[in-house]
């Protein structure tokens, strides 16, 4: 299989797509989509290159309300979507596409990774998004949520959350743990779909190109905690988050995730199994390993990702990142402010799996 082709990462051709008044030739210029590009369409002529199904972003078509419906020219859906399969393929096939230095490949996130997210975010978990306009419609941030439910499913959630609701359409970059980037397939999936280590230079990196950047800063304390401590916030580091997003002049976004919790209700860990296999915890659920395969399945829990207000840091001066007192209040404010909107949605929420 040929190479993609590499977009050095502070290009920003990764959004020129959904940058709004840009002129169609700058627009070409900047990045085109993947694969041979054609003039100005005739009514009723495919595109080449686009989702199948899907009128492109620029029309803000509906993937998911396109169906068997006819096309402009007659032409039934899933014959449109053949189509654009065919043409995914080739491009894959021939390396005709292209991803960033840090290996994000937007193309296979947007038309692979999110259609096999999609069915257990929204038919399995039922997610409810609140607040998803706090998240700035262009420019970095940094989005901050609780950690929890024994494997990180939160943070796939929360990712098609921005996704697929945000009125943009912005891409979310996660920072994961070094187990992730060491463990076959695992690693090539998570570099595909825009995650990075969780380290202040990467971070940085992403922020300062106008990406969106999600951390949770629980790490393992908060993914492997207890089913009794759940929804009690676990220590947030040393405040690295607050310091990078200093650096970079980009608001913090607080998230609260409910729903998580409850997905493998943690009742014990295995620690000495976990040092022989070399992972932070084996957990030990009341249908896992008892059950062994079918043990893994989650219970199918409703969920709530809320984003709350962003907290500005363009007005702080360049050393404020060197503050201890400083980082310490920030990451404090953050905390709080999930920690408070985790308990107000457990207060409404009406039952666990409704």
């Amino acid at each position: 299989m040929a190479d993609a082709k590499v977009i050095p990462f502070d290009d920003d051709r990764s959004r020129a797509r959904r940058r709004p008044g840009r002129p169609d030739g700058e627009a070409a210029a900047v990045r085109a989509l993947p694969g041979p590009q054609k003039g100005p369409e005739e009514p009723g002529e495919a595109r080449e290159g686009v989702l199948p199904g899907d009128g492109g972003p620029e029309d803000g078509a509906d993937v998911s309300s396109v169906g068997g419906a006819e096309g402009p020219a007659g032409t039934s859906g899933w014959e449109r979507r053949l189509a654009g399969g065919l043409a995914f393929l080739r491009r894959r096939i021939t390396g005709d596409y292209e991803v960033d230095e840090f290996g994000y490949d937007e193309e296979l996130t947007d038309q692979v990774l999110m259609s096999l997210l999609r069915p257990l975010y929204e038919k399995y978990f039922r997610v409810e998004v609140k607040g998803v306009e706090n998240i700035p419609a262009d420019g970095g941030a940094l989005i901050v949520a609780n950690h929890s439910g024994t494997l990180p499913l939160d943070g796939l959630m929360m990712q098609v959350a921005v996704h697929d609701h945000h009125p943009a359409g912005r891409h979310l970059r996660l920072l994961a743990a070094d187990l992730v980037f060491v463990l076959p397939v695992v690693n090539e999936l998570a570099r595909k779909a825009g995650h990075t280590l969780a380290c202040a230079e990467d971070a940085e990196r992403l922020l300062r190109a106008g990406e969106i950047v999600g951390v949770m800063p629980e790490g393992f304390k908060g993914i492997g905690k207890p089913f009794g401590e759940r929804y009690k916030l676990q220590r947030f580091g040393r405040g690295g988050f607050v310091s990078t997003a200093l650096r970079a002049g980009v608001p913090i976004v607080p998230c609260s995730i409910v729903g998580a919790e409850e997905i493998y209700p943690m009742i014990g860990n295995a620690k000495t199994l976990a040092r022989v296999l070399g992972v932070p915890y084996f957990p030990l659920t009341p249908t896992f390993p008892w059950l062994g395969p079918l043990g893994a399945l989650p219970l199918p829990t409703k969920w709530t990702i809320q984003f709350g207000e962003p907290i500005p840091t363009d007005s702080y001066a360049p050393e404020a990142a060197e503050d201890p007192m400083l980082m310490f209040n920030l990451t404090d404010q953050v905390r709080e402010q999930i920690q408070h909107t985790l308990y107000k949605l457990l207060v409404e929420r009406r039952s666990v799996f409704f």
